[in-house]
């Protein structure tokens, strides 16, 4: 399999493509401000064809380039029902002082829009296991793949990171909800799943099992 990855925009939120390998079909997902470019780089030099756009959630850092890259393509938009209405009002997902600080911002709505529902996606030449992982946004989901060197990917979006776990205090956040999120989508993933996070660098579910505080022996008895 192929995955490149990169962190875009003032907010470095990571943008990641994947296909079977080289010169096939592709999957974009999150690919948030400032990414275009870096996306056209990548698809030059592997010579892929984008196939759609996945976005783990609806917030800004992560979704602001996606319907400029899926109306170049020809591609939709898939996304959760409940993160929808941010990809045209992205200040909706934000408390007062983030939508302050940055300023009025619509963005335009993709032509074609589709419902990340869970289960299995067949997309590029992958089978995408979409599960649904409310607590940093209501539409929040893991997207989980096999890969051809075995053991899986995990794309975690902003539900987990290297040492820590997404922010709940925005409007939609629920801090119960992420941390049974973490409990019954997560945590039952083997060890050596590589998990590559909206922010920050790779890790993997073992690791996390042993250093991060949300997801440590302490944190999971009082996970409900």
């Amino acid at each position: 399999m192929l995955v490149v990855g990169f962190p875009a925009g003032a907010f470095q939120a990571n943008c990641y493509l994947l296909a079977s390998g080289a010169g096939r079909e592709c999957v974009i997902v999150d690919p948030g401000e400032g990414a275009t470019e870096r996306i056209d780089e990548a698809l030059r030099e592997h010579h892929l064809t984008p196939a759609a756009v996945l976005a783990t959630h609806g917030h800004l850092d992560h979704v602001a380039s996606a319907a400029t890259v899926a109306d170049a393509h020809g591609i939709p938009v898939w996304i959760r029902l409940e993160d929808r209405p941010l990809l045209s009002d992205p200040l909706r997902g934000l408390g007062p002082q983030l939508a302050a600080a940055l300023g009025p911002r619509t963005l335009a709505e993709p032509r074609r829009v589709s419902e990340l529902g869970e289960g299995t996606l067949e997309l590029a030449g992958l089978r995408i296991i979409v599960e649904h992982t409310p607590g940093h946004t209501p539409g929040s989901v893991v997207l989980l793949l096999g890969s051809t060197q075995g053991g899986q990917l995990a794309l975690t979006g902003d539900t987990l990171f290297a040492g820590s776990i997404g922010r709940t205090d925005l409007p939609g956040g629920d801090g119960a909800a992420i941390m049974r999120s973490l409990r019954t989508t997560l945590l039952p993933l083997a060890d050596d799943t590589v998990v590559l996070p909206g922010h920050g660098p790779n890790t993997t579910i073992g690791r996390e099992k042993a250093t991060n505080p949300f997801l440590g022996d302490g944190a999971r008895g009082g996970i409900s």
